[in-house]
């Protein structure tokens, strides 16, 4: 293994167990508020974004401990839930947009912004990475940081401000 990707080592550990966590209370969250969620025609397509950020949070820190890989394999990795962490939420955020219903969350372009933005770093990423440049790895490690700011706010949303 080269000695700079295990540096990484426990950082990618420690974003397993905070996503998986952090997915586990959206789930229950999810759960308890269903009736809630799916009364309103665009809380669905707002748990999906949550539940999608930091499931691509806990599926890429999983990746990425697989040891023995090749910097094409990481770019392969990053690159795919890039693309899922983009284009997901881009189409929830074009639903909610097309909708009648008036958008009541104070700041709709924040959120717009920062779900659909999820996948842009891990798409830097697996570039860099695809090139042999293991410092593909902070992009990855910013777009991990990304999914979990994201899923706690849609945690949030569907645990407290639901409820409101």
């Amino acid at each position: 293994m080269n000695p700079v990707f295990s540096s990484w080592e426990t950082f990618f550990s420690a974003e397993v167990g905070a996503s998986a966590a952090l997915t586990g209370l959206v789930m229950v969250g999810m759960s308890v508020n269903l009736s809630r969620i799916l009364a309103h025609e665009l809380l669905p397509g707002r748990a999906a974004e949550t539940v999608i950020a930091l499931g691509a949070a806990l599926v890429l820190s999983s990746l990425l401990l697989l040891p023995g890989q090749q910097a094409v394999a990481l770019a392969i990795e990053c690159g795919s839930i890039g693309v899922l962490s983009l284009a997901a939420p881009f189409a929830f955020q074009l639903h909610a947009y097309r909708s009648p219903l008036p958008n009541s969350e104070a700041r709709p372009f924040v959120r717009a912004f920062l779900s659909s933005f999820v996948g842009v770093p891990l798409l830097v990423a697996g570039g860099l990475l695809c090139w042999g440049d293991l410092d593909g790895l902070y992009w990855a490690a910013a777009g991990i940081i990304l999914s979990l700011v994201v899923g706690i706010i849609g945690a949030w949303v569907l645990l407290v401000e639901i409820n409101r």
